[in-house]
């Protein structure tokens, strides 16, 4: 069995109406997961391949499921976010999805459904995904 991560989605942006609770909430998450905020402003913040906006949500009841390093992380991920403003959706525990799928759903302070899940003994091709611009592939294809 094999996983595929990081090919589909470039980023996800999440417009939540009071930025405050949302940045406490993401940033305690972020925090257990290691994945640091690398750019930030006064209504906005960038981590990963996670943008989060201020402004009005067009529509709300995102799914958007965070990969942990393991499971007492899935379960650090679930209390840090409790008390950081979520609501329980579904506590820490196995699922049906295959055999080691583990994971725990919080409600963030927009009500989108803010999975945390670990595949249990994976190995990975690799950490993360490095993009790095040629200048001359630049050049000429943007002008």
């Amino acid at each position: 069995m094999q996983f595929h991560r990081g090919r589909l989605i470039d980023h996800v942006k999440i417009t939540v109406r009071d930025f405050k609770a949302s940045r406490k909430f993401y940033r305690a998450v972020l925090d257990v997961l290691k994945i640091p905020v690398t750019r930030e402003g006064k209504d906005w913040l960038i981590a990963d391949d996670l943008v989060l906006i201020k402004g009005t949500p067009r529509a709300t009841h995102l799914h958007l499921a965070l990969q942990a390093g393991d499971k007492e992380a899935v379960e650090r991920c679930y209390d840090v976010a409790l008390k950081a403003g979520g609501r329980d959706k579904a506590a820490p525990g196995f699922r049906e999805h295959h055999p080691y799928y583990y994971a725990a759903d919080v409600l963030d302070p927009d009500g989108n459904n803010i999975e945390f899940v670990n595949h249990g003994p994976v190995s990975r091709s690799a950490e993360a995904v490095v993009v790095k611009p040629s200048a001359t592939a630049l050049l000429k294809s943007w002008f």
